[in-house]
């Protein structure tokens, strides 16, 4: 990720414009936490790669993200293997644990298919989230 990625602010929010699988362009809203995150690690630079190694000054790759998160779990005692993608993972379940909408969690995941999505949703059978209960609750107007 480069700062260039984040600097633009779409709607009133800043924005983060990434490319996912097969170069996909996507536009992702930053939170105020995020944000403040991706600051400190800009420090005062305006340009280049975001996260840099502390001894060379190079930027990260995909090796040093995975080992990155893995220490960071080994320090937390985190019993289990834990890797960027069970980060996403835990990411998309959580979302739809909160009850984010499918479809929200579908686009936040940057899957093309919800049925992949709904593969994360462990409440799947929860009947006390039953779209019926929404529908009812919509046409009564409340």
């Amino acid at each position: 990720m480069r700062i260039e990625d984040y600097a633009d602010t779409l709607r009133g929010y800043r924005v983060l414009h990434l490319a996912g699988k097969g170069n996909k362009p996507a536009t992702m809203p930053l939170t105020v936490p995020v944000l403040r995150v991706l600051e400190a690690c800009r420090g005062q630079r305006t340009t280049g790669p975001l996260i840099l190694r502390p001894v060379s000054g190079n930027p990260i790759d995909r090796r040093d993200a995975y080992r990155m998160v893995v220490r960071i779990a080994k320090a937390a005692a985190i019993p289990r293997h834990i890797s960027p993608h069970s980060l996403r993972h835990a990411a998309i379940t959580n979302a739809l644990d909160a009850g984010v909408p499918l479809r929200d969690a579908q686009i936040l995941a940057r899957h093309a298919d919800p049925r992949t999505t709904e593969h994360y949703d462990r409440a799947r059978g929860n009947l006390d989230r039953h779209g019926v209960h929404f529908l009812t609750a919509y046409v009564a107007g409340v």
